[in-house]
């Protein structure tokens, strides 16, 4: 039987959930600090644990509510606003079980965060597809064309007759089961997944048109219009990732017709 302090909290650390209440009821007045702050350290995880599992088995359980019983596809897009690179989409199919701890909205979780959950999406995913819309074609057709065809791609690229799609934002009218929720990609666990598997495909596409393209920053404005990003542009003009009708107030953008 562990007697040292340090033993002790050797064991509390390693004590599943169901283990640590009846060793918090063991040791609750154990005088040592050691002991003390092990306790604490414990119960303070169990209980973020707890919160966390609640808070993602709730985006699982409205994606049930409003994706009825059958295969819920949950779609979402990065790039929109990007003046250079590929406009991406991804859409994911997850099972009920296992939840996937940490399912959130791209943008709130670190960029090694994004990469760890992109691998356990990908392991656990039922069905999951991408596709890009590179910049040529964005010029030519317009932002929501390319958005329609871009997740009309995701949607064919997963291989499955999908029940019903949850689309993050507005209508986009790509699906006749299209389902819309504001703000999904924080809502639904489908969506969250999209949008965590596109953010990382696309941020390492933005990666290899860094060393492609050097001197315009890419790896680190993703394509987006920092000040390092336009200044660069300014000075070395476009190149042929760039989307030239998003430039039209840093260059003259050449004619597309």
């Amino acid at each position: 039987m562990a007697t040292s302090a340090h033993d002790i909290a050797a064991l509390i650390a390693a004590a599943s959930p169901d283990e640590l209440d009846a060793l918090a009821q063991r040791y609750a007045d154990d005088p040592r600090k050691q002991v003390a702050r092990a306790l604490e350290r414990a119960l303070k995880a169990r209980d973020a644990l707890a919160a966390e599992e609640e808070r993602v088995r709730a985006l699982y359980d409205l994606q049930r509510e409003l994706g009825g019983d059958g295969i819920v596809l949950g779609v979402d897009e990065v790039g929109r606003g990007a003046v250079a690179g590929p406009l991406t989409v991804c859409a994911v199919a997850l099972p009920d079980e296992p939840i996937i701890l940490g399912l959130n909205d791209s943008k709130q979780l670190t960029p090694k965060r994004r990469e760890e959950l992109a691998v356990r999406i990908r392991e656990h995913a039922i069905a999951l597809g991408i596709c890009h819309i590179p910049p040529e074609e964005i010029d030519r057709r317009g932002m929501a064309v390319a958005l329609r065809l871009a997740m009309a791609g995701a949607i064919e690229a997963t291989g499955v007759d999908p029940d019903c799609v949850l689309i993050d934002g507005n209508p986009v009218h790509v699906h006749p089961r299209e389902r819309c929720v504001v703000k999904g990609d924080a809502r639904i666990a489908a969506i969250s997944a999209a949008s965590i598997v596109a953010k990382v495909t696309r941020d390492a596409l933005m990666d290899d048109l860094e060393r492609a393209y050097p001197g315009y920053g890419f790896a680190k404005s993703k394509g987006y219009a920092s000040q390092e990003h336009i200044d660069a542009i300014r000075s070395h003009g476009l190149t042929p990732v760039h989307r030239a009708t998003f430039c039209g107030n840093f260059v003259e953008a050449p004619r597309l017709f």
